[in-house]
């Protein structure tokens, strides 16, 4: 067994034994190798170095209280990244292969799982497609390459989980346009992102929160991942086609219905936080982070804050974020029955 200390583990990298890699060259998709070497060799003339036709994916790997091992929803993160490479007009994987190399670098990986009584803990699989045949000019990438890495990770932030932090509301910078690439897990999105959420990390707060880029009246998302509240009995999420399909999001919608809640997609104004019981990010690396305040600054470089919205406590999370948060982890660590048929089952 590897030396970790699975109860330390933040949301970092840590070094794993396998990374799965294919190419597509041609249109025709060779087959897929396994390598303790994670160190690519690519052209230096390679598309996704200059243009970024790239796309990725996170999904994650429990060990059970039963002891096995099960892998979340990957058939829709299959269908996600298929949808990025379409948009970026370049070769994608079929769900058959993302799947099958999703479990070969588990399998290529299995004592980098982390035990089932480390809270918090999981393996967490990136799959990667990008560009890679030579090119000078602005053209979608013809050859690509489709890789499949891991790494046992803890929670995203590095604090306890459920713990509640702060936002603040970007209204000077964008995480994608109205009619531009928010809807696919591009890299060139999180790029564009990088700037502004440094600036919020640097005045304390944990997240930051963007609105729609041509009224700036509307939710759009969190940095990290996508913004959901709670309003007496219903839940309730954005509707943008600039927002990332979230499926963690999904999963907490259809959890949300079957506990008798009321779910709504809608536009969502910013006032409307005043009127919320619940405010959560929801993601792949946390399922949920319960946000206590947001801030809403007209410039985020500047000290000013025209209004701030206080929602729950500080100190807990609230109780239906709380709820839904345990059925989620209860079906993907086994504790709860998997009545959708969420969790693919690994052999070891």
């Amino acid at each position: 067994m590897v030396n970790i200390d699975w109860n330390k583990l933040s949301f970092s990298y840590t070094q794993t034994r396998t990374l799965v890699y294919s190419r597509c060259i041609d249109g025709q998709w060779e087959e897929p190798v396994e390598t303790e070497d994670f160190n690519l060799p690519l052209n230096s003339f390679a598309g996704v170095f200059h243009y970024s036709p790239a796309c990725f994916e996170g999904l994650k790997v429990f060990r059970g209280v039963d002891g096995k091992v099960r892998m979340f929803r990957p058939d829709m993160n299959a269908k996600r990244m298929a949808e990025g490479g379409a948009y970026l007009d370049m070769p994608f994987p079929s769900e058959e292969l993302f799947i099958d190399m999703c479990l070969r670098c588990v399998r290529g990986n299995m004592e980098y799982i982390p035990p089932y009584e480390a809270s918090g803990a999981s393996l967490y699989l990136r799959p990667v497609l990008f560009g890679i045949n030579p090119q000078l000019g602005i053209h979608s990438a013809e050859d690509v390459m489709f890789a499949v890495m891991c790494s046992p990770v803890g929670t995203y932030s590095g604090a306890k989980s459920l713990t509640p932090g702060t936002a603040v509301i970007s209204r000077n910078y964008d995480r994608s346009a109205t009619h531009g690439s928010g809807y696919h897990k591009l890299g060139a999105n999180y790029a564009q992102s990088l700037h502004a959420y440094n600036i919020a990390h640097g005045q304390g707060y944990r997240e930051l929160l963007f609105l729609d880029s041509s009224t700036k009246t509307t939710i759009e998302e969190f940095g990290s991942s996508n913004f959901f509240a709670i309003k007496g009995d219903t839940y309730v999420t954005p509707l943008s086609h600039s927002v990332l399909p979230s499926i963690t999001n999904n999963s907490l919608r259809t959890v949300a219905s079957e506990m008798g809640l009321k779910v709504e997609m809608r536009p969502i104004r910013v006032e409307e936080l005043a009127e919320f019981d619940e405010v959560g990010s929801c993601g792949t690396a946390v399922v949920i982070t319960p946000i206590c305040s947001l801030d809403d600054k007209p410039i985020l470089e500047g000290a000013e804050i025209t209004r701030r919205y206080t929602i729950g406590s500080p100190e807990k999370c609230g109780p239906v974020s709380e709820k839904l948060y345990r059925r989620i982890i209860g079906i993907q660590k086994g504790l709860e029955e998997d009545t959708h048929g969420w969790c693919l089952f690994i052999d070891e």
